[in-house]
């Protein structure tokens, strides 16, 4: 592929926003299409460390305005500037950074190297199949042929990566956290987590028949009672669930009872073994603060052990 730079006059890229939400870049795609020409770039290739993931996009606009991420922040000006150079010069590329790269003069501080693949889009019919897959919570796929150019919605694969000479792409709706409990850590939880993006639903006692429904594979149940009674009829909902987390707060004598509890119930072990309890990723905490720090930390790794 053509990596010099070309004598053609280029906007000067400009960041338009620090998002990495692939709902946000797909949309600013779109609109970039609207107004006159967009490129979609993406992380196709990692030799050695990377920030990003496999898949990981950005967006550009023909004005220069571009967003979203393929590295620490340290190459996205670049990349945009050759998607710059691709929309002029009417045909995709991909570009090589870090180890392998003939930018020189361009390094990644992991000290590895990265490949993007940059697509002119022709239309945006398979980003808003995506997005409308997402808005259901529903998983979605695209595959980009190089040989081709073209880019085309599928059946979302495990992860992103190479099928022969396509790359294909997940996209995954957004966590959603259930949360019960009408306490102060419930309350940490919810600003902490809304503050991080997260989808956050907060059941009020007698609100569980309608728990069932919103409890799918992208959705963490959290539950912040200080009795067991108060947590019994979400906490049975969300063991029946598809949810890829289920926390519960109390110590470790507290979960010996539930777990009586729920025995008796004639739950088995394995669906009774998915309850973080006491719930989060280190502890024992002592302050709201802390508590929802921890319990966060515990769904975004179990979030990546997932669904990396």
């Amino acid at each position: 592929m053509d990596q010099t730079l070309s004598p053609i006059t280029a906007p000067i890229p400009v960041r338009a926003s620090s998002t990495d939400d692939p709902v946000e870049l797909l949309r600013f795609a779109i609109d970039a299409h609207g107004l006159g020409a967009a490129a979609l770039g993406t992380l196709v290739d990692i030799r050695g460390g990377s920030a990003r993931a496999l898949g990981a996009h950005m967006a550009v606009a023909a004005d220069g305005r571009f967003c979203g991420y393929v590295s620490g922040g340290c190459v996205e000006a670049a990349v945009a500037s050759e998607a710059l150079l691709a929309m002029a010069q009417g045909r995709d590329r991909t570009v090589k950074f870090g180890d392998g790269s003939p930018f020189f003069d361009i390094v990644l501080p992991c000290g590895g190297g990265i490949s993007v693949a940059i697509h002119i889009l022709k239309d945006v019919g398979a980003l808003r199949h995506v997005l409308d897959r997402l808005e259901r919570r529903q998983a979605a796929g695209l595959v980009y042929s190089p040989e081709r150019q073209t880019l085309i919605s599928v059946d979302p694969p495990l992860r992103a990566c190479w099928s022969e000479a396509d790359f294909l792409t997940v996209y995954r709706p957004r966590t959603r956290i259930v949360l019960s409990g009408q306490t102060l850590e419930a309350q940490a939880v919810a600003r902490l987590a809304e503050a991080s993006g997260y989808d956050v639903i907060a059941v009020a006692p007698g609100g569980v028949r309608s728990v069932a429904d919103i409890i799918d594979p992208f959705t963490a149940v959290v539950l912040l009672h200080h009795e067991l009674d108060a947590e019994a009829a979400i906490l049975e909902t969300a063991l029946r669930s598809p949810g890829f987390y289920i926390g519960a707060l109390g110590s470790t004598r507290t979960h010996r009872r539930r777990v009586e509890r729920l025995t008796a119930m004639a739950f088995r072990q394995d669906d009774i073994a998915r309850i973080k309890a006491p719930i989060g990723m280190f502890g024992p905490t002592r302050d709201a603060t802390s508590l929802a720090l921890s319990v966060l930390a515990d769904i975004a790794a179990a979030r990546l052990a997932a669904y990396a």
